[in-house]
């Protein structure tokens, strides 16, 4: 067995009495994508500014390579951080000249996509062109580690789809990922996920393993619409899955009492919990 490309041993950051990350331990292992996910503020981007040297850990014990974080391990991995960390003033060409001198590199080449691209200043190309540039530029000097902090927000679907093209062709040919997401659907691509929640990490495995034995009731009433205000209004976590209504985290009890006061009849069944579901579930207790 190889030695993970990346391993966090129950690290924690305090910044004076906040704790910003607490007691969170994850490895990465060559040609594995994990997911590290969690809402805004539950210290992820503290997590990475650790793995990538910026921060020390209070405490616990980090190795990206076998090694305590460096200016040394981090020439070794690829980073696209929320920002995209372009220069908005230089040329597309500019920004991959640049990060190639800064690697000691020479000729990344533009994404075909950006061949028209290339000479006109980043704050004048879309978002979608800004984070492909982005990701060649990550890419560049043949990484072993890939660090995504969100990577494809704000983008559409298509674009999003193209960069996770890339994210799977650099795993099948033995590259490390660690990515972070909102998006539900990219985090069921990833081999596993690891759950955060106000600093701690609270889940962790496969998805299989996040949903666990979690469970949504459906429920089923003559007016959806009327349904999903009422159960909302009562406090009960709810969503939609097209127009079924289902509610997590409660009794059948529960959601009859809300909608009997509504005015409303229903009736209830059990099924699987979705991923985003049980990570609501699992961050709320």
């Amino acid at each position: 067995m190889s030695e993970p490309l990346l391993s966090a041993t129950q690290v924690t950051r305090k910044f004076g009495d906040f704790t910003a990350v607490d007691n969170v331990s994850l490895t990465v292992e060559p040609g594995e994508i994990v997911g590290l996910l969690g809402a805004n503020g539950a210290g992820k981007t503290t997590l990475i500014r650790m793995i990538l040297g910026l921060l020390p850990a209070t405490e616990g014990d980090l190795r990206l390579f076998g090694h305590e974080p460096s200016r040394q391990t981090r020439a070794r991995l690829g980073y696209v951080p929320q920002g995209l960390g372009l220069w908005d003033s230089l040329t597309a060409r500019e920004n991959l000249d640049f990060v190639d001198q800064a690697f000691g590199v020479d000729g990344t080449p533009m994404p075909e996509a950006l061949t028209d691209q290339a000479d006109r200043t980043v704050g004048q190309i879309g978002l979608g062109y800004q984070r492909q540039l982005a990701f060649a530029a990550a890419l560049g000097h043949t990484p072993e580690l890939l660090v995504l902090d969100e990577p494809t927000s704000g983008v559409d679907p298509l674009s999003r789809a193209r960069l996770w093209d890339t994210v799977h062709e650099k795993a099948e040919s033995g590259v490390g990922v660690l990515v972070t997401t909102h998006y539900m659907q990219e985090a069921q691509q990833c081999d596993r996920l690891v759950l955060m929640s106000q600093g701690a990490q609270v889940a962790a495995g496969q998805e299989t393993d996040i949903i666990g034995d979690a469970t949504a009731l459906e429920v089923e009433t003559d007016d959806w619409r009327a349904a999903f205000a009422a159960l909302s209004a009562a406090g009960l976590l709810v969503s939609l899955a097209g127009t079924r209504v289902r509610v997590v985290d409660t009794e059948a009890d529960a959601v009859a009492a809300a909608l009997a006061d509504a005015g409303l009849t229903g009736t209830t069944s059990v099924a699987h919990a979705t991923l985003e579901e049980a990570m609501v579930v699992r961050e709320r207790r």
